[in-house]
């Protein structure tokens, strides 16, 4: 009798993922995992190798926003774990799709504790952080453990999710007949959550009777790819919308139904406000303090259940997926039912034209050396007439000033620093926005914020991604101006290096360089850089004068009343 073929652990892993239609892998090649990368690229897997563990996850965690697909970051044990749990934690607080899979060390040895290689129980360490984790002991568990995660990290609000394949079941062996049986192939991860009647026509009822109606649109709107059917929305009511900053383009910004150039005077005065797919977390003051109308009610959709009353009494909740409660609402509102009255629509518009003479008069100013308006103004003119690309932006000023002056034209393609704010996100999110979508990524930095994630600039020139690098040089965190309180010679805490070259950096690894000091040759350079197609960063000096200590959020960042100033 001829011997069965047989098959190991991991063909299996790689089988499952192709089964499930997941092509592309971000991660660091290491023990116990480095023949999981090299067989998925031989099994006709794209892998991308990068530089640390936090970025290869960003790049899986924005890969699973734009594709509603889970985005895999395959690391080794324990430190590189660790590594990759911040941007699986990112993935679970922003609602983006993720697997994070690493390979870990001897349970036996682990659970006693007893000192094995990069030892750590590193399933339980994962579980505060995600939406799920699950260990694989077994080679024939495989294909149940990855469908599992896959359902985990689709279903519901989508969100990070850990598998731990231990090195044993990596290298454990099953004969093939029966690995082959194994497989599971996910059905249906996300299916549509249709909302009640009742909760539509509490919705549209509360609408109706509303003088200053407000739209919010959150990246939960973005995410769900409902685009035709939000935009069918806002323009059939004439509801004035305002867009977070991962939903801009959703609706052009240059809509004339966006109230964004009147973000203040909409949230202090609406009598009603919709969220969709946007919760009432710190980027919107929680929906209370003076921001907001004390007797404003809410309409909020959303897909978690738990999210409703969250911050404020929620009049009206849908819970559903957005795309079928879109399309309910659509259905169940009669046309004129919802109407702003006009004195609403004309208060917006005379507030968002003071505004935009105060913005244009920003950017109409050209100082020397530049400030983050003029250099913006410069980025934002390149781009104007190209919608396909992405952005990818940044840092604490260059954040706050770029989303109110980069416009949107397209959904899906500002991607920021979203839900925790957190910097170093920028060369991640630009790597995996290149690869799921073959497009330019225009990645607009604060110098301090590049420091995260900085080396990966030899992975996108490695891999030669059309991805620009803006870096705004003001030599700090913050600004660059400040000073040590002590007297010394050492910087100030702020403080980085003021002459720094980081378009140096690109050029050793084969990228093209450029140092600019106006807006006119910054334009110049993005605009070759663009047509090039290749790898390029852009060392803009900027005033270390410009810009304010913590960006708009300085209210989050205590003072001691002790300090020397």
């Amino acid at each position: 009798m001829a011997p069965s073929a047989v098959t190991d652990g991991f063909h299996i892993v790689v089988d499952a993922l192709k089964l499930n239609e997941i092509d592309t892998i971000y991660g660091v090649a290491g023990i116990p995992i480095t023949d999981l990368a090299r067989l998925a690229q031989a099994e006709g897997m794209r892998y991308f190798g990068f530089r640390h563990e936090q970025s290869a996850g960003y790049a899986a965690g924005i890969a699973g926003y734009l594709t509603r697909k889970p985005g895999i970051c395959l690391t080794v044990s324990a430190p590189g774990f660790l590594n990759g749990m911040v941007a699986l934690a990112n993935a679970t607080v922003n609602g983006f799709p993720m697997i994070q899979i690493s390979g870990s060390s001897d349970r036996a040895i682990v659970d006693l504790q007893q000192g094995d290689y990069e030892e750590l129980d590193q399933m339980n360490a994962a579980k505060p952080y995600t939406k799920a984790a699950f260990r694989v002991n077994r080679p024939q568990d495989i294909g149940t453990g990855v469908a599992r995660a896959i359902r985990a990290a689709l279903s519901g609000r989508p969100g990070g999710v850990y598998l731990d394949l231990t090195a044993d079941v990596l290298s454990a062996t099953l004969e093939a007949d029966a690995a082959a049986q194994s497989l599971v192939k996910v059905v249906d991860p996300a299916p549509r959550h249709i909302p009640s009647s009742e909760s539509v026509q509490r919705a549209i009822r509360l609408l109706a009777g509303a003088e200053r109606p407000l739209i919010i649109l959150g990246k939960g709107a973005a995410y769900s790819q409902a685009d035709n059917e939000i935009r069918k929305w806002i323009e059939t009511t004439g509801v004035p919308f305002l867009p977070m900053s991962m939903a801009k383009g959703l609706l052009p910004d240059n809509h004339p139904q966006s109230a964004a150039a009147a973000r203040s005077f909409v949230l202090g005065q609406a009598d009603v406000v919709m969220l969709i797919g946007a919760r009432l977390n710190w980027l919107l003051a929680h929906g209370k303090g003076p921001q907001w109308s004390p007797t404003a009610k809410f309409v909020q959709v959303d897909i978690e259940a738990t999210e409703i009353d969250s911050n404020r009494p929620i009049a009206a909740p849908i819970v559903a997926d957005i795309g079928s409660a879109m399309s309910c609402l659509l259905e169940a509102a009669k046309p004129g039912q919802i109407k702003p009255s006009a004195a609403w629509l004309d208060a917006i518009a005379k507030r968002k034209q003071q505004n935009a003479e105060r913005m244009r008069a920003h950017l109409d100013a050209n100082p020397v050396p530049m400030n983050f308006y003029s250099a913006l103004r410069a980025i934002r003119d390149v781009l104007a007439d190209r919608p396909d690309i992405y952005v990818v932006n940044e840092g604490a000023n260059t954040l706050d000033f770029g989303r109110n002056i980069i416009d949107m034209h397209a959904p899906r393609r500002r991607l920021d620093s979203g839900t925790w704010g957190v910097m170093g996100i920028g060369m991640g999110y630009a790597i995996g926005a290149a690869v799921v979508s073959g497009k330019p990524v225009v990645a607009i930095e604060g110098d301090s914020a590049l420091g995260f994630s900085g080396m990966e600039i030899e992975t996108i020139c490695r891999y030669r991604l059309p991805i620009v690098i803006a870096v705004f040089n003001n030599g700090g965190i913050y600004r660059g101006d400040d000073i040590n309180r002590g007297g010394g010679a050492d910087p100030a805490p702020t403080v980085l290096m003021k002459e720094a070259r980081y378009d140096k950096l690109i050029e050793a690894f084969g990228g093209a360089g450029y140092h600019v000091t106006a807006p006119e040759n910054l334009q110049q350079a993005l605009s070759e850089a663009l047509a090039s197609g290749k790898p390029a960063l852009i060392n803009c000096v900027i005033d270390p004068k410009a810009g304010t200590e913590s960006g708009h959020i300085q209210k989050l960042n205590p003072k001691s009343s002790l300090s020397k100033s």
